[in-house]
């Protein structure tokens, strides 16, 4: 007997406002802008690559070369994709465990 496993796919499960902040907030303490780049990418899947390309103002083809691996985007482009996202970064002190 055989079992056939599918990948695991993290944009199934980024369904709600609370999920995708917590998800970002995670990567974004971890410190790896790799893994930054493959949350966002996985949020703009989420919601839908078309609607964040048109809402971005870029290409979808665009949008899945600035997510793969290795890339490296412009953090303009970075920071489009969040605008469109409806995701915003904030800036608190080190250590201040909020």
């Amino acid at each position: 007997m055989s079992v056939e496993l599918s990948d695991f796919d993290t944009s199934h499960y980024l369904d709600n406002e609370e999920v995708i902040a917590e998800y970002l907030s995670q990567v974004l303490a971890d410190g790896d802008p790799d893994e930054l780049l493959l949350a966002i990418g996985n949020i703009a899947k989420a919601r839908g690559m078309t609607k964040i390309a048109n809402d971005s103002g870029l290409g979808r083809e665009s949008l899945y070369k600035v997510f793969a691996p290795g890339a490296k985007p412009r953090f303009e482009t970075v920071m489009k994709v969040m605008r469109a996202l409806g995701v915003e970064l904030q800036a608190r002190p080190a250590g201040s465990g909020k």
